[in-house]
């Protein structure tokens, strides 16, 4: 988009993203509720927007210590996804990051804006309509065994 006043030119980004994929030893994965909109109440993988300059891996581990007061250690890189963050017509795409991770220190109580935790079997996960944004819908699928869903 260009000022038609100063000529200046502005280009639109996706908003980058940075979220963990926990499990447990039993193999359940950690879901927050979200406890603000877009999508107030729905399940999500936690995590959230970077901020400005900051490594994507510095972020996950800022989000998850703000939003569950956990320590997590990244390990591998499990998927790149792109979504929109909200349904009105003005909302930003993402570009949305996700470690597998484990927690180092720390059991998760909600924070910031998420207003619960819960761990869940794979064979638990809840339907994709009771999740927050078709990109963290993908990401579960590869969990619930769904054929075709794969990494990017």
């Amino acid at each position: 988009m260009t000022c038609p006043e100063c000529g200046l030119v502005q280009y639109a980004s996706s908003e980058p993203t940075a979220s963990a994929i926990l499990r447990d030893v039993a193999g359940r994965l950690l879901l927050a509720r979200r406890g603000a909109e877009p999508h107030l109440g729905k399940w999500d993988l936690p995590g959230g927007f970077l901020e400005e300059g900051e490594h994507p891996l510095d972020g996950v581990r800022r989000e998850l210590r703000e939003e569950g007061g956990v320590e997590i250690e990244p390990l591998e890189l499990a998927a790149i996804e792109m979504d929109v963050y909200g349904s009105d017509d003005g909302s930003p795409w993402t570009l949305n990051l996700y470690w597998e991770a484990r927690i180092v220190s720390g059991d998760p109580q909600p924070a910031d804006d998420v207003s619960e935790f819960r761990w869940f079997a794979p064979d638990e996960l809840p339907g994709d309509d009771e999740i927050a944004f078709p990109n963290v819908a993908r990401v579960l699928a590869r969990f619930r065994g769904s054929p075709g869903a794969t990494a990017r």
